[in-house]
């Protein structure tokens, strides 16, 4: 009995302190730390005293700088130094003692003494486990015990004490204050994240050129050591491991030899680019090799070269990466040159073995399916089974290829190269993030689900300002498991908490989910005064109003903030909205200009003036960013150019749109406003009785519909219907789950959608499928689905039918896809439409119904929701 309440006790005891702990790592739900004190708690710091600290100097290197880290955390926390004691012996009352198994005396002396559970380390990956212990050694009453089964294992462990304690990842890269505590106590148990469950997880530094460039530059004379310090710490405190470094004209173990050192000390796993064979920039072969780059012509250099790198590499963890490309991230051969490249591989693997001195498999190797290269896997070419198959997305955030379902295991496994930021068709995209994290989890959850788990890296440009993404990233490349359709909203949440000092946590949530959903409906290099409609729907009005509601909600949350967070918002928050905001109105601002310029109309005037004004306005933002935020600290950072695009490539300078001017006439007074636009009608006849109508109504020959608000949703023991809130231009998507399951018959028991309907005329419509721009990911024929109305057979429809790049080209850039269906409706009145689930993952954002005798007009988000009679 006594047992039973004193476990009650605990249990009440760690609820009631976690609802008074501070911020922590947004996904890590053992929140340890508390601002009460209790008999069982161990005591951080307390009544002005703060614990000591005990690390063996035999520990890894990197293990004692990151201790450092953590003495630092405390001292901007509490105000109070953290002393470290060179003996145990030396520990009085309370200290905290950190080391890894295997590597430090005291904490191998714990496990033996059972006072830790040293099975629960050893052989483990990445693991940590922070626990108080009473009575560790003669002469201290407890002890906080942090144990890592590995360097990074430790190191994962310190710092997620400094995230316990509120100390943000952010706190240099964002400048994320820290607040001041004066009570921090750990409750007790074994507090743990287990290990990760993709292996590798890291981010590309990329196309970094001129926003990151010119910064590093400036702060630190280049990508040099002291550069790269800051990367890895803020990696390391995401709980990442992997870096593919910059490598625009940059030379990673050339500019600094500090840099790989540096890299080493930290744990961090190093690679190159899927360009970049055996740990050998780009750009050194133009400084440092000889003759073209040209296996079939130069193989006797390339070998040198190659050898060169690995020599350099020594035993420093690395992930290799072995094939080839052509010069300049370009293809290497006109058409699939299998043998030359599978030639290449072995020769490759060949000079591993030959400089490590070991087994070939022992070295970690990756080879990149980007791009053309995959025609070489899809025709057959294969590597040994220990290379990692590094499967890529579209660069547009649409995953290319994932294992067969069927497929034997390989040793090396499978990883993806997944992108925030790229240079390339149909166009650049660099300036500011345009990234749903919502996409994000269902691409990445859809290859966890196809076993794609040795490593995830992403290509994050200029590392700002895609802070809230890489975090997203990284945090689900723990454990991909803990995150799901219905907790992405939360995420938002925890992360502006923890960001914010828990100031309107729900208020910039909601501000971060709208403008990046805002954003991603068309990349910001991809829009130009023709995107929204002017005339239609009052589309482009609609879409300035909704960014206009988010910069109220923005700048009203920015004048009741506490001031040390305003540097961190505008980075973070304001800055993208005012700006995305600011980009948009110019552009409809152009779309009315030149609309009343063709009617020889004067308003064109007040619009090429608004142009102006507001092209001139989104300079000063910038110029605010690099000179006044944060004393200047962050000049260079948004000077990527993101106006006048007129092609893939960027321009060199932001260029404003054309406007047109008109003369008045001088007998005319001209009183129009900008109220004065022609609108659409939408609204339902109002003399029809509505009594026995069902469903959604065909108004101005059209019905549309938001997928997610179905009539009746059928789902089957192997597969359910489940809605991504906020994954779409619009509102949401649906998509069936598991993504790892084979293609469904349709049958009358297999999953569907139905969608209530009522038709005031009958003959010919065509139903207009929004999906998003999936990409036909395995072998075979496409992505399907079915549709019908009523009773009628449902026709199979392929979403990759048409693969051509310029359908690609159109679906990325408007960020959906549109499939169409003929279907003919016999008697007005209601009617059932039907989706059938047969393939998954395909995401149904919207449907668009036209009637014979209506006409849907052009716009690009589509009609708003017709109504809906319940």
């Amino acid at each position: 009995m006594h047992f039973i309440k004193s476990h009650i006790f605990k249990l009440f005891l760690v609820l009631f302190l976690i609802a008074f702990s501070p911020n922590s790592y947004a996904i890590n739900p053992d929140k340890y730390v508390v601002n009460k004190a209790s008999a069982e708690n161990f005591p951080l710091v307390s009544k002005g005293k703060i614990a000591s600290v005990f690390v063996s100097e035999k520990d890894f290197l990197g293990v004692l700088r990151v201790v450092g880290h953590l003495e630092n955390d405390l001292f901007k926390v509490s105000d109070l130094h953290l002393k470290r004691i060179k003996k145990i012996s030396k520990a009085e009352d309370f200290i905290i003692i950190i080391g890894t198994i295997g590597k430090s005396e005291i904490i191998d002396q714990l496990a033996r003494e059972g006072k830790i559970d040293g099975n629960e380390l050893k052989g483990k990956w990445e693991k940590f486990t922070t626990q108080v212990v009473d009575n560790p050694v003669k002469g201290v009453k407890k002890a906080l015990v942090i144990a890592g089964s590995d360097k990074r294992g430790t190191i994962y462990g310190i710092y997620d004490l400094s995230s316990q304690i509120g100390v943000s990842p952010w706190y240099f890269w964002a400048d994320v204050p820290v607040q001041k505590q004066s009570e921090l106590h750990v409750i007790p148990g074994i507090h743990t994240m287990g290990e990760p469950k993709v292996k590798y997880r890291g981010i590309f530094i990329n196309d970094e050129a001129p926003a990151l460039s010119g910064w590093a530059f400036e702060k630190y004379g280049g990508f040099n050591a002291k550069f790269y310090d800051t990367v890895f710490e803020l990696i390391l405190r995401m709980k990442g491991n992997y870096l593919w470094p910059s490598m625009w004209g940059r030379m990673f173990y050339v500019d600094d030899p500090q840099n790989a050192v540096l890299a080493d000390e930290y744990g961090i796993v190093m690679g190159t680019s899927h360009h970049e064979p055996l740990s050998r920039a780009h750009a050194e072969w133009s400084a440092l090799g000889k003759g073209k780059w040209d296996f079939s012509t130069n193989s006797e250099n390339l070998i040198s070269f190659w050898k060169e790198g690995m020599k350099r590499m020594g035993d420093k963890e690395s992930i290799v990466t072995v094939g080839m490309r052509g010069d300049g991230d370009e293809p290497m051969t006109q058409g699939t040159a299998i043998g030359l490249l599978e030639n290449i591989v072995n020769t490759q693997r060949d000079i591993i073995a030959e400089v490590t001195k070991k087994p070939v498999e022992e070295t970690p190797q990756m080879w990149a399916l980007y791009k053309e290269v995959q025609d070489y896997y899809d025709k057959g070419m294969r590597v040994p089974d220990d290379i990692t198959l590094l499967l890529c997305d579209d660069n547009w955030g649409n995953i290319r290829k994932l294992p067969e379902l069927n497929s034997k295991p390989r040793k090396g496994g499978y990883g993806i190269y997944y992108h925030y930021d790229y240079v390339g068709g149909p166009r650049n995209y660099k300036w500011i993030n345009t990234n749903q994290i919502e996409r994000t989890w269902e691409q990445m959850d859809l290859a966890y689900q196809y076993g794609v788990d040795k490593i995830w890296i992403v290509n994050v440009g200029d590392i700002k300002p895609m802070e809230f993404p890489i975090e997203f990233f990284l945090d689900m490349a723990w454990n991909p498991d803990a995150f799901n359709a219905g907790n992405l909203a939360e995420y938002y949440v925890n992360w502006a908490k923890e960001n914010f000092g828990n100031q309107y946590p729900e208020e910039i949530a909601e501000i971060i989910k709208l403008y990046t959903k805002y954003n991603a409906r068309r990349k910001p290099e991809l829009l130009n005064p023709k995107t929204y409609s002017i005339t239609n729907y009052n589309e482009a009005d609609g879409v300035v109003a909704e960014y206009q509601k988010l910069v109220e909600k923005a700048n009203s949350i920015d004048k009741n903030l506490k001031p040390e967070y305003k540097d961190a918002f505008y980075q973070l928050v304001l800055f993208p909205v005012l700006a995305s905001s600011n980009l948009n109105e110019m552009y409809v601002a152009a779309a009315k200009n030149q609309l009343y310029a063709s009617q020889e109309n004067a308003i064109a005037n007040v619009y090429a003036e608004k142009v102006k004004k507001l092209f001139e306005r989104d300079s000063l933002l910038t110029n605010y960013y690099h000179t006044q935020l944060a004393n200047g600290k962050w000049n260079h950072m948004m000077s990527q150019t993101h106006i006048g695009y007129d092609n893939w490539q960027q321009p060199d300078k932001n260029v404003i749109p054309r406007t047109k001017t008109i003369e008045p006439a001088i007998k005319e007074v001209i009183k129009i406003t900008a109220e004065d636009l022609p609108k659409t009608e939408t609204s339902i006849n109002k003399n029809r009785d509505l009594d026995p109508v069902r469903g959604f109504v065909e108004n101005n020959g059209y019905i549309s519909i938001e997928s997610k608000n179905y009539s009746k949703v059928i789902n089957s023991d192997a597969a359910k219907w489940t809605i991504i809130p906020n994954l779409g231009k619009t509102d949401s998507g649906i998509t069936i789950k598991p993504s790892n399951i084979n293609a469904i018959e349709i049958s009358e028991k297999s999953p569907r959608l139905e969608y209530d309907v009522h038709f005031f005329s009958k003959g010919n419509v065509k139903v207009y499928a929004y999906f998003s721009p999936t990409i036909n990911f395995k072998i075979g024929d496409g992505l399907k689905y079915g549709i019908a109305f009523d009773d009628e057979k449902p026709q199979i429809l392929n979403l990759s039918a048409d693969s051509s790049e310029k359908a690609w080209s159109e679906s990325v850039a408007n960020n959906i896809k549109i499939i169409t269906s003929m279907h003919t409706i016999d008697n007005p009145g209601n009617h059932v439409l039907k989706i059938y689930g047969i393939d998954p993952a395909l995401v149904l954002q919207k449907i668009v119904i036209e009637t014979e005798k209506g006409k849907v007009l052009d716009s690009y988000l589509g009609p708003p929701e017709s109504f809906r009679n319940e």
